[in-house]
């Protein structure tokens, strides 16, 4: 991913090792919040409500924020991450392999909502995600499956429709399978959720 090795690292997180990470309360909440609020996107999307799903997913990311230990990491991991698929969902729309229900006020650029997601995705990276840290081709291999998976399930719920299908998951396939370990490695420079431990001495 364009600009990822150069990201600063929070002072506090070089000064001290970090621990094992997130108890098993806390990954779990973090699936839940994932799942509800990215139904609600897509859901609000095929509605024809796509602020209201957007919504959903903004108060989702503002309550791992609220419970990390490092919000301004996770934030930052956040933000990277709707750049990122700011620019790649873009590009798939300019393929015109695939089609929006709502939320694209300017029809040749990514939906606000879909970027949202992007950012959803992130809070996922250093939670229920984290066991692909040290994996880096199973995540490879999670992407190029659960990417197209995910659009498919999408498309069903009637946030999107497929123009071409086959060119259209081909392309989310070989996406996701670059991106995934990329924003796995990206998480682990910008893992806010961990808490240092206390130095001893």
């Amino acid at each position: 991913m364009r600009g990822t090795a150069e990201l600063p690292v929070a002072a506090d997180s070089a000064a001290a090792p970090l621990n094992a990470g997130p108890t098993r309360a806390v990954r779990l909440s973090n699936f839940v919040v994932f799942q509800l609020a990215w139904f609600a996107a897509v859901v609000g999307a095929a509605n024809g409500l796509p602020l209201a799903g957007t919504a959903c997913v903004a108060a989702a990311i503002g309550w791992h924020l609220f419970v990390s230990a490092r919000p301004a990491q996770e934030g930052r991991l956040v933000v990277v991450a709707c750049l990122a698929g700011f620019a790649i969902e873009t590009a798939i729309v300019l393929q015109g392999h695939v089609a929006y229900a709502s939320g694209q006020p300017v029809p040749q650029l990514a939906p606000y909502w879909m970027v949202a997601l992007w950012g959803l995705l992130a809070i996922a990276l250093n939670v229920t995600l984290r066991w692909l840290r040290t994996r880096p081709w199973l995540a490879a291999m999670l992407g190029a499956v659960a990417g197209p998976l995910s659009f498919i399930s999408g498309v069903r719920l009637g946030g999107a429709r497929f123009v071409d299908a086959g060119p259209a998951l081909l392309t989310l396939a070989l996406v996701w399978a670059v991106l995934m370990p990329a924003l796995v490695w990206l998480s682990t420079r910008l893992d806010g959720v961990s808490v240092p431990e206390p130095s001893r001495g």
